[in-house]
């Protein structure tokens, strides 16, 4: 196909990817002083609050390793790679639109670094979602047997 994605790149997005797994606890302790906030939930909220965070820790870890393991079978146009390019594209650009939709409303500290960090970071979000939402559509073309 004349304009697949290149391998170097789904490389880098996953890293990307495995990233943002290994950094989040370090913003939602520093940056975001989370462990405290949720200290003020009840006992049952406090799980599922810290759940859900491991939930998009793991899968954040999750799908950049299945990117850096099966890069060639996520780019082949079998539903499988339909579907899960799929959920990776959708997961992506949901939460981009989320971070741009909801969080604007929120400060974070006032620190240069965080500054930094903050764009640096919706700049990977960003790119996730393109890279994704591009193989997505590749391998759509090429599972109803479209070219370009």
């Amino acid at each position: 196909m004349k304009y697949e994605i290149p391998n170097w790149l789904i490389i880098c997005g996953a890293i990307g990817q495995m990233f943002t797994a290994l950094i989040y606890p370090y913003i939602r302790h520093v940056v975001f002083d989370w462990y405290n906030d949720i200290k003020k939930l009840k006992p049952l909220n406090q799980e599922i609050a810290k759940t859900y965070g491991r939930y998009i820790q793991g899968l954040n870890f999750s799908f950049g390793l299945i990117s850096i393991l099966f890069t060639e079978d996520l780019k082949n146009g079998t539903g499988l790679a339909v579907a899960l390019t799929g959920l990776i594209a959708a997961y992506w650009t949901g939460k981009v639109a989320t971070q741009f939709s909801y969080y604007p409303m929120y400060e974070i500290p006032n620190k240069r670094i965080f500054k930094i960090g903050e764009v640096l970071m919706n700049t990977l979000f960003i790119s996730f979602s393109l890279i994704f939402c591009w193989m997505f559509v590749s391998n759509l073309l090429k599972y109803f047997h479209y070219t370009l």
